[in-house]
């Protein structure tokens, strides 16, 4: 188990939802990862992630999805894109991963409560 956290310091995580409107391949990473363009809203508007989901999906198959990413930390740069928020998900017994997703359809940039 990691050391505890208190709550203050997970409202500190700004996890919204947001719905892919492009994805392409990212050949120029070192991991084979998709670019992600999410749109999260009027407030956030869309924003770009790179995201190592290649064992599961193809590009083609998450545009008009929605996924739920961290909106808050620090951009990074990954080769040659600038990633703005980190899209979540989970490793399965292969070491794949799998997107974190929502039960239902969410207006985009709603916050995880």
């Amino acid at each position: 188990m990691n050391d505890p956290i208190s709550f203050d310091d997970f409202l500190k995580v700004d996890i919204r939802v947001g719905t892919v409107v492009e994805a392409r391949p990212f050949p120029e990473a070192r991991k084979p990862a998709i670019i992600l363009l999410i749109d999260f809203g009027p407030e956030l508007g869309v924003k770009k992630s790179s995201a190592q989901i290649t064992t599961h999906y193809e590009p083609e198959d998450i545009v008009g999805r929605q996924v739920m990413a961290v909106v808050n930390f620090p951009p990074r740069q990954i080769g040659p894109l600038r990633s703005e928020v980190l899209t979540l998900g989970f490793e399965d017994e292969t070491g794949g991963i799998v997107l974190a997703s929502i039960e239902r359809p969410v207006p985009n940039g709603r916050k995880l409560m």
